[in-house]
């Protein structure tokens, strides 16, 4: 759905949601009916009906701005919008999400409920930092509306990171920003993890690099003597665009390429055709093959869905043992670790897992300019996902399999990685694999807050709680 639904087919989605939750039996979990989703955890098989927001997945409203649309363009969204779909809606009229997850099937409520970032993170912090407010179906099943500083002041700060285990987003209005026709690229190459880490604290400081404005910032380490960071800035008009989306693989690029220039539409979306770099996996990057693949089919979803039939029927698994190969760990993550603890961090990473290439993505948290930006210094704004305000942070993402070393369990590799992080003074994401026992869960994750907030918006724990789902996989 790429067009504007209009707030009475809303009120009309909001009322069959409401109805849903009604004709669930008293005291039944309460879920979500819905096939696609964007974690790699795998979860206990729900029983039952689930919530029906089969008519929430589009844009409610747009609100332009001023007459120059230079300031306060912002977006009504429902909950299960797809990111593709809103900027299908927001692109024509020269305006885009502060931050845009990179993959074209995440959802509003999902990168709020659940994170997000993306090469302008350095700047505009995280999705969830350009909410102004949210209406959340809740455990009790009340749909509350909850800002920075009303009756739901405590939800809308401890919304992110909880994974719906609060309530559910149905509607969302975020802030939007202006956008230029191109993105000019710049690919700098470092020949150490020292040395990328030091460029990222100078550009995140000084908003530029040589001279020239920086305005997205991410990168790609291959080896510890191969990095890149992408430097993009907004662009008029460039010499000429390139198109990923045909035989030419993304992540390449950052190698053959010290200049590039993509479409804003094209550079939104540059890491979904390839899943970054893990269509490799299934054959989709092979000269031969990626002339038959259909180009619509090469996306994350697709996948995603592959993923899912693997993780099913076993299929690549059997193969491997019965050509003797040792069994493989998933180590699909995505850490935060402070700028100043990211090149130890990607030594040791590497040396202990190792796996390339990993994914570079500076982040700050918003200081000004979001709701939250007027509170003090030393406030800790989201505290399921407590990071500290005024500190750079790199969020390095990587995605593959390892293979089980005799004598080791299937989870080892992902444990160390947890203990590691506490050195690092790291966080790590939740959509994937976690293994925390539950007093170390809780105080990495906000416990003491989330139990209040628990008890306030779901007192009969009708929602599984976020140990449960993120932990115990349920």
């Amino acid at each position: 759905m790429s067009d504007v639904v209009g707030w009475a087919f809303h009120a009309d989605a909001v009322a069959r949601l409401r109805a849903s939750y009604d004709a669930l039996p008293a005291g039944s979990p309460v879920r979500l009916a819905k096939r696609t989703s964007n974690l790699f955890r795998p979860r206990t098989a729900a029983s039952g009906p689930g919530l029906d927001v089969s008519g929430l997945t589009g844009v409610i409203s747009l609100q332009t701005g001023g007459a120059d649309g230079s300031e306060g363009a912002t977006a009504d969204v429902q909950g299960m919008c797809r990111y593709e779909d809103l900027v299908a809606v927001t692109l024509p009229k020269g305006l885009m999400p502060l931050v845009v997850p990179q993959l074209r099937t995440i959802t509003l409520g999902g990168a709020v409920s659940g994170l997000g970032i993306e090469s302008t993170s350095f700047r505009s912090g995280l999705p969830h930092e350009s909410v102004l407010e949210l209406d959340v179906l809740t455990g009790a099943g009340d749909v509350v509306t909850a800002t920075p500083r009303g009756e739901h002041a405590d939800l809308f700060t401890g919304f992110p990171n909880s994974y719906g285990s609060l309530g559910y987003a149905v509607r969302l209005r975020i802030q939007l920003e202006r956008v230029r026709p191109y993105v000019a690229l710049r690919n700098v190459r470092f020949v150490s993890p020292e040395e990328l880490a030091d460029a990222v604290e100078l550009i995140v400081g000084k908003r530029a690099f040589d001279g020239e404005e920086v305005q997205f910032l991410d990168g790609v380490m291959f080896s510890a003597t191969e990095g890149y960071l992408t430097l993009g800035r907004w662009a008029d008009d460039v010499p000429a665009a390139s198109d990923y989306t045909g035989t030419e693989v993304y992540y390449r690029s950052l190698r053959d390429r010290g200049r590039d220039a993509l479409t804003v539409h094209d550079y939104l979306w540059r890491w979904d055709t390839d899943w970054f770099w893990c269509s490799g996996a299934f054959g989709a990057q092979h000269p031969l093959l990626r002339r038959v693949w259909p180009a619509a089919k090469r996306r994350s979803d697709v996948y995603h869905r592959m993923v899912g039939l693997e993780n099913r029927y076993q299929v690549a698994a059997r193969i491997d043992r019965w050509r003797g190969r040792p069994a493989r760990e998933r180590v699909v993550q995505d850490v935060e670790v402070p700028v100043r603890r990211t090149a130890e961090f990607l030594r040791w990473f590497l040396d202990d897992v190792p796996m390339t290439p990993v994914w570079i993505c500076p982040l700050r948290l918003r200081s000004t300019g979001g709701p939250l930006g007027d509170l003090p210094d030393g406030a800790r704004p989201w505290p399921l996902y407590p990071l500290r305000s005024g500190e750079t942070y790199v969020n390095v993402g990587f995605w593959g399999t390892v293979p089980i070393e005799p004598g080791r369990a299937d989870g080892d590799v992902n444990r160390r990685l947890e203990e590691a992080l506490t050195g690092f003074e790291g966080h790590k994401s939740l959509y994937s694999d976690a293994y925390y026992d539950e007093d170390a869960f809780w105080a990495r994750y906000g416990g003491e807050y989330y139990a209040g907030l628990k008890e306030r918006y779901d007192p009969q724990g009708r929602l599984l709680d976020l140990y449960a789902k993120a932990v115990r996989r349920r």
